[in-house]
């Protein structure tokens, strides 16, 4: 029986998708075992997968609290320092498992192509949304001024993306240093030598969502969302049953699972909601961030799976993460993003290119300006149209199959 690592690095729209490819691949008798942060351990052996905890919960928990993770350009050196710090025990937790014939990691997961260079273990790399292809054709907006990018011409951007990039300032001196201690030669940048696995690279997002570049690496499967939210194991509580079936549909507001420094985002949404009259579900994992004594009309939840919940929403106000967004457009809801940072903005440009919702920034989302975008959103026509359309290309899925049997032939046996 053919033994396959998944290596996620993140939160849970990190590593959700993971747990979704692990379900697909235990249906076929593989045997899968899931690293990542002890924070996920319940929720992968639900599932059935094998798990070995990275770390320790406080760990996780400082990152997601540093105030920095959320502001463009600082949150990337959060994410890459930290990435860098967890490539020794991940590559301890690697070789504890002994005889290994595949690994699938996203490219934080640094210890994944340490131990393909180390012991020859097939790595697919697995990229979960369109921002971390730095086409020179189709350039992601990492920030909102790289709008500007996009008059200029591709070798003006090759050039420009041949200047030392944040994963080579942030993270390679420590990467460099645990592979000249595993006798692995170093790379000379993250980013241009490990960036994608000379194994294979998997793009868990549909073309309609993102078009392949020109400059996207050759040996590439692009799929489509994994969707996956934990339904299976985890019903809407009684509670919410009642509030949904109580009245109206509600708009539904998350700052997303990791974001503990939301309580601005929840502030704007209750007063937002009470100038347009709705009802509201306000969905976080820390309740402490909603103001007190709300009116009946909204209720808090710590979760909900958003393939369920979204069934009766009306619309969906998030922070624009992939996993969160695509739940959007599989429940064919419009959408207002409030985007932070990481791949925030460039999944909020693309929601708007197809018509299906709206994205602000941090500034931008305020009370009066949130309240008229979801007027807007709710009354207009076009927009609940356009998520109509996306939920309709959700349905078209491809054949599971020919994903399994791509990933089955990138491995040892």
């Amino acid at each position: 029986m053919p033994h396959i690592l998944l290596l996620p690095f993140g939160s849970a729209g990190d590593v959700f998708p993971f747990i979704w490819l692990g379900r697909q691949l235990m249906a076929r008798g593989h045997r899968v075992t899931m690293i990542t942060a002890c924070l996920f351990e319940e929720h992968a052996r639900k599932a059935g997968l094998n798990f070995i905890p990275l770390g320790e919960k406080d760990e996780f928990e400082s990152m997601i609290r540093d105030p920095r993770i959320w502001k463009l350009g600082h949150g990337t050196k959060v994410v890459f320092d930290f990435a860098a710090k967890s490539v020794e025990p991940y590559l301890a937790a690697i070789e504890s498992c002994g005889k290994v014939d595949l690994m699938l990691a996203p490219v934080t997961a640094f210890a994944g192509r340490l131990a393909r260079e180390k012991h020859g273990v097939p790595l697919i790399t697995v990229h979960l949304q369109p921002a971390v292809f730095l086409s020179a054709h189709e350039t992601p907006l990492l920030h909102p001024a790289m709008r500007l990018l996009r008059a200029v011409p591709v070798w003006f951007k090759r050039l420009l993306f041949s200047l030392p990039n944040p994963v080579d300032l942030f993270a390679l001196p420590k990467v460099r240093r645990i592979c000249e201690a595993n006798d692995v030669k170093p790379p000379r940048s993250l980013w241009r030598e490990w960036w994608d696995s000379p194994d294979g690279v998997l793009a868990l997002f549909p073309e309609w969502f993102a078009k392949p570049q020109p400059d996207w690496p050759t040996n590439l499967l692009q799929w489509t969302f994994p969707l996956e939210d934990l339904a299976t194991e985890q019903a809407l509580t009684p509670e919410l049953q009642a509030f949904l079936a109580s009245g109206e549909r509600p708009v539904v507001f998350t700052p997303g699972s990791a974001n503990v420094q939301a309580s601005r985002f929840f502030a704007v949404a209750a007063e937002a909601v009470h100038r347009i009259g709705c009802r509201a579900v306000f969905v976080t994992r820390d309740p402490g961030q909603v103001p007190q004594d709300l009116p009946a009309s909204i209720l808090t939840v710590e979760y909900a799976p958003f393939s369920t919940l979204l069934k009766h929403a009306s619309a969906f106000v998030h922070h624009g993460g992939i996993g969160t967004l695509s739940q959007g457009f599989a429940a064919g809801v419009p959408q207002l993003v409030m985007f932070m940072a990481h791949d925030q903005p460039d999944n909020a440009d693309r929601l708007e290119r197809l018509g299906a919702g709206i994205g602000l920034s941090v500034r931008q989302f305020k009370p009066e300006r949130v309240a008229n975008t979801l007027r807007q959103l709710l009354q207009g026509a076009n927009s609940r149209a356009s998520a109509a359309k996306c939920r309709a290309r959700i349905l078209e899925a491809p054949e599971i199959d020919v994903l399994m049997r791509w990933i089955e032939s990138r491995s040892k046996n």
